[in-house]
């Protein structure tokens, strides 16, 4: 073989390049470099672009089981609340519908009463609808604005109610919005009667009770006929709220011994936090007959004596 054939290169297992730490210090070196040029100048914004553009699909399917697995729980969890609310609506209906054909039925026996004893006929009260638009800012009072006003029909001291019970009272009335004081406020006072004793009784605001606010049913004896779960209506003597209305069920008694009248907490039964949909009753003052005067006293006089 001729000697400039040969291979006088060293083989590659001989060779000897740069080092371990030469390198490592090389690619940190480079590698830092471009996170500051990437940070300053945004160099691979359109590799990430175009890289996140190829691998979008990719992921869209790796995320599709996850994402059915997420809906088809979702469906069976909405499906069993669903199915739960419509138990409860049905159940609601029919007590309504008892509730109904039986006021429907006293209605008919208190007109035939009223009618053999001769009495007054029960006055219907007007109403109308409205919504509630929001609450005051004021932290120390528990109201509600209404959208209608005194363009819309509302009046001074009108009662308010939900669906569930009396809501409150109109306290401030404006031309397009009206302003009403909820049950719970402290300066607000209803007279109820007790359905099941027919006493009558004064019920307060108490903002401070419970999470939404409660009632307190004060100046009642210590040993008056009261008991948790009694249903509190209107008793309509106060000239504003027509009579047998709903209004709140006692929730807790307190009698003390060192105390002349007992301690009565109440719950209303209308929505106080969170009510949307309401209906404004007009005033009863303005459908029953006015209050005669009272008849002169006459002045008594006294014939002195002349010596």
């Amino acid at each position: 073989m001729p000697l400039g054939t040969l291979e006088r290169s060293a083989p590659p297992f001989f060779k000897q390049g740069p080092s371990a730490l030469s390198r490592l210090a090389l690619y940190s070196a480079l590698a830092l470099f471009l996170m500051v040029a990437d940070v300053r100048f945004k160099l691979t914004g359109p590799f990430r672009q175009a890289v996140a553009t190829v691998l979008y699909p990719v992921q869209w399917l790796m995320l599709q089981p996850v994402e059915f697995a997420g809906r088809g729980a979702g469906y069976f969890q909405d499906l069993k609340t669903a199915q739960g609310d419509a138990d409860a609506a049905r159940s609601k209906m029919a007590q309504m519908s008892e509730r109904a054909s039986q006021a429907e039925q006293l209605l008919l026996e208190n007109d035939r009463l009223r009618k053999l004893l001769a009495l007054r006929e029960r006055v219907s009260t007007p109403s109308q609808a409205a919504e509630v638009i929001y609450d005051t800012a004021d932290p120390y009072t528990r109201r509600v604005v209404l959208d209608k006003g005194q363009m819309g029909g509302v009046e001074l001291g009108a009662p308010v109610l939900d669906e569930a019970g009396i809501l409150g009272q109109v306290t401030r009335v404006f031309p397009m919005l009206s302003e009403v004081t909820l049950l719970v406020d402290r300066d607000q006072a209803i007279p109820v009667l007790n359905i099941r004793t027919g006493a009558r009784g004064v019920a307060y605001g108490d903002p401070v009770a419970g999470n939404e606010g409660g009632m307190e049913l004060r100046f009642m004896p210590a040993n008056a006929d009261v008991r948790e779960g009694d249903l509190l209506t209107t008793s309509g003597v106060d000239g504003l709220y027509p009579s047998g209305l709903p209004v709140a069920k006692v929730v807790r008694v307190e009698r003390r011994a060192d105390s002349a009248f007992a301690r009565i907490y109440c719950a209303p039964l209308a929505q106080v936090q969170g009510a949307r949909h309401v209906v404004v009753l007009k005033p009863l003052s303005g459908h029953i007959p006015e209050r005669p005067e009272p008849a002169p006293v006459p002045s008594s006089t006294r014939k002195g004596r002349h010596k």
